[in-house]
């Protein structure tokens, strides 16, 4: 792989920041940089601003309305956009759902969905995970039962992310119990607003409302909703999951958060003092972390060219990508906690609001670290568990 930019690449990531820095919203910027709270509005306007120059799905091919970028494209737009503090686009839609109806949808289905997703019109969220049945997904207990043109669907789903703010929820369901737990799984998309959802929040260590359980009481899905075969829905399921997985790996976002880290690291202690920097041990710490996140990128872009070309979906390598990332952004949320010390001890949830000043806690900046660092627990877990990714990687990559 030639690590050296062309000239086309180059100019492509001028026109890139360029087009950032004039439409990115500087209050929105401003909180994302400051690790502030986002809200539902936030995320869209930068999604809308996005679709309107047709930059809001990268990875999209031409014919569905994406830009018809190089993994390397990609990669840059990615880069530009963390450093500049914009918003992630969220992946439910765009990088999760969308992929699969592309893949196994009908052509009603992606005439449909796909605008919708592009546009920002639909919010979508994902509903995989349940009691008993996380990293084990094959367990999963929720029903769909068909009747006539409908299924009945009655179950529980968890660990659903911003669920309360979706339009739609993509939904695997059994609607067979004969065979192996991986048959008789069905990939249904569901209407968030049909009667018989309930949506109850989960509060996390740092506070936030970000997850939910979604319940399911007799609720009527169209069949026209069935993406791909009754019963065949595992390869839908998984198919996703390698799409999800490679997001996970977070190169831009890491990008950022290593930059935030060094700036935090060279400031002055309070009490005065040498800045944490200047302390050789801490500071081959950076160095290694900083290491890691090279080797992620250049792994990150061989999958992405990969895909791009058409070679296959997401296999092992995604698998890699997940562990790596997540471990990375719990080792820079460390990191940072350890920098500011004793500031980062409180968890004030008013930090997380954009104007906060940051009265009587003594370091504005430090204050909202700690939840940062109790919500980037989660990233081993999520997705499929790190452990869970290793025997994948040693199944599907060493015959283990």
């Amino acid at each position: 792989m030639d690590l050296e930019f062309t000239a086309a690449e180059q100019a492509f990531r001028q026109e890139v920041h360029a087009y950032i820095a004039k439409s990115l919203p500087a209050e929105i910027s401003a909180k994302v940089h400051g690790g502030k709270r986002l809200g539902r509005e936030d995320y869209m306007r930068w999604h809308r601003t996005l679709a309107k120059q047709g930059w809001v799905a990268p990875g999209w091919p031409t014919e569905f309305g994406g830009p018809g970028w190089t993994a390397v494209q990609q990669q840059i737009f990615d880069e530009e956009c963390a450093a500049a503090g914009a918003p992630r686009i969220l992946p439910f839609g765009v990088k999760m759902v969308a992929p699969v109806i592309m893949r196994f949808g009908n052509a009603a289905q992606k005439q449909h969905f796909l605008p919708r997703i592009l546009s920002g019109e639909d919010w979508w969220c994902q509903g995989y995970s349940e009691p008993g049945a996380g990293s084990d997904l094959a367990s999963l207990k929720t029903k769909a039962v068909r009747r006539g043109d409908h299924y009945i669907v009655n179950g529980q789903k968890t660990w659903n992310t911003l669920g309360q703010f979706a339009d739609w929820i993509f939904v695997l369901a059994r609607t067979a119990t004969e065979g192996r737990p991986q048959e008789g799984i069905s990939f249904l998309l569901v209407d968030m607003k049909t009667p018989g959802i309930t949506v109850r929040p989960i509060r996390m260590l740092d506070g936030e409302h970000e997850i939910n359980e979604v319940w399911f009481e007799d609720v009527k899905v169209p069949v026209a909703n069935l993406v791909g075969e009754e019963n065949k829905g595992w390869t839908c399921a998984k198919f996703l999951l390698g799409h999800e997985r490679t997001g996970i790996a977070g190169v831009g976002a890491c990008k950022r958060e290593l930059k935030r880290l060094k700036e935090i690291a060279r400031m002055e202690p309070g009490g005065g003092g040498r800045p944490l920097i200047e302390d050789t041990r801490f500071r081959d710490r950076i160095a290694q972390v900083e290491i890691d996140l090279m080797a992620l990128e250049f792994t990150n872009l061989r999958v992405l060219s990969a895909e791009g070309e058409g070679k296959r979906a997401p296999g092992p390598e995604a698998s890699i990508l997940k562990v790596r990332g997540t471990e990375i952004q719990q080792a820079l949320s460390e990191l940072m906690m350890q920098a500011v010390g004793v500031y980062g001890i409180p968890y004030v949830p008013e930090a997380l609001d954009a104007g906060w000043t940051g009265e009587g806690v003594g370091a504005d900046y430090a204050a909202p670290l700690s939840g940062h660092y109790f919500n980037m627990r989660k990233t081993s877990i999520y997705g499929g568990s790190n452990e869970i990714q290793k025997n994948i990687v040693a199944q599907l990559s060493l015959g283990l």
